[in-house]
């Protein structure tokens, strides 16, 4: 799941952003409201946490804007303003949580979890190729019925042949969406992680889905 973090504190930001990508989110981030809004109309987010102060625009003025826009993004608001009617004008401009600081990071994982679990209602966000299924919300990963325990890690690259099942996809293409350049591209961590997933999801199946294409990639795919 990939979430857009809009703080301006920069402490904040970092332990939040820390936190969530040791739960498996991939997170952009952002430290005003205007760099916030133009990562919203270039890239597509499944939850972005809003700072109502953030500097340049306001977190409730870029709220509005995107509801103003048709842009149902899940949004969840943080801020320090407890009173009644910060929450409600908040609510009525579309956030669909409010969450006041300084909160407890399990708490916060909770009502992102508890949010996009709402969002997943709207529109099932579960992936699917042959026997293999993966639901980004509830973390769940099946294969012929049996639930198959991942890393977090494990999890974001199975996510990611998933989204592009049927496509060969090449080692720099995965660095980027799931390490997200933390390694460099000479490591062979994607051959390590490759090789993770084949003996959890492969190894005990007799059909084989996750395929190399020598010199090029891997793909997910039920065919050899």
């Amino acid at each position: 799941m990939r979430l857009l973090l809009a703080e301006d504190e920069r402490r904040v930001r970092a332990f939040i952003a820390r936190g969530l990508s040791e739960e498996g989110f991939q997170v952009r981030e952002s430290s005003d409201g205007l760099e916030a809004r133009a990562l919203l109309e270039t890239d597509k987010f499944d939850l972005l946490l809003l700072d109502w102060m953030l500097p340049a625009l306001s977190g409730l003025d870029l709220l509005r804007s995107m509801r103003a826009q048709k842009d149902v993004t899940p949004v969840i608001m943080l801020t320090a303003r407890d009173a009644v009617p910060d929450r409600t004008s908040a609510l009525n401009a579309g956030a669909d949580d409010y969450v006041v600081k300084p909160f407890a990071f399990d708490e916060l994982l909770a009502r992102i979890r508890a949010v996009l679990r709402r969002a997943s209602g709207r529109a099932s966000g579960i992936l699917s190729h042959a026997d293999l299924s993966l639901d980004p919300v509830t973390r769940k990963v099946q294969r012929a019925g049996c639930e198959i325990r991942l890393t977090a890690r494990e999890f974001a690259l199975l996510q990611y042949l998933l989204e592009h099942a049927g496509e060969v996809v090449s080692r720099a293409r995965i660095i980027e969406a799931v390490w997200e350049h933390d390694y460099e591209t000479f490591s062979n961590v994607v051959e390590v992680y490759i090789r993770y997933l084949r003996a959890k999801l492969d190894e005990p199946f007799p059909r084989k889905l996750i395929h190399t294409v020598r010199g090029v990639g891997y793909s997910l795919r039920s065919g050899d």
